[in-house]
């Protein structure tokens, strides 16, 4: 049996999460990550997205208004990413992130990347961070990544901010 093999330019397209206040969550990816309003869905949708696509992440209410956030040990996302073209772009975002005053839960160098961990207001994990060349990316002695859980200097990417 012939395994499928998903093409070399597949891209994932975009996150649709359920919150349980649209204008709070609105309030975050809008104004703290910077994401712009494509469209409004009625009361209960909001599309945002960055340059002009027709949008990278969507939000709605539809089955989640005043729901509680997903207990510890329950299955779900895990974490949406949001991929910065450059270095100074990311520390920019996580400069604006503090400056709001949300909290970082975690900061890493992965070998391929720069990631900086924080939740949105309903729970949901988000990933801020920016991939080096792929030339620069560690590799074994076979070639296969290699990919780290160091710390981050975040004191140093914030001097680029």
């Amino acid at each position: 049996m012939k395994q499928d093999i998903a093409p070399a330019g597949l891209r994932i397209g975009h996150v649709h999460l359920k919150v349980s206040d649209l204008t709070r969550s609105l309030a975050f990816y809008r104004d703290v990550l910077g994401l712009s309003v494509t469209q409004h869905y009625g009361s209960q949708a909001v599309f945002l997205s960055a340059g002009g696509y027709h949008h990278h992440i969507g939000l709605n209410t539809w089955e989640s208004r005043g729901g509680a956030m997903p207990a510890p040990g329950t299955t779900g996302l895990y974490h949406v990413a949001f991929l910065y073209p450059t270095k100074p772009d990311l520390a920019r975002a996580v400069k604006k992130v503090l400056g709001a005053g949300v909290d970082l839960e975690g900061a890493a160098d992965h070998g391929v990347s720069l990631a900086i961990y924080l939740r949105d207001p309903d729970g949901n994990g988000v990933e801020l961070y920016w991939d080096r060349p792929p030339a620069e990316w560690p590799r074994d002695a076979q070639g296969q990544l290699s990919m780290t859980t160091d710390p981050l200097n975040l004191s140093e990417l914030m001097g680029l901010a």
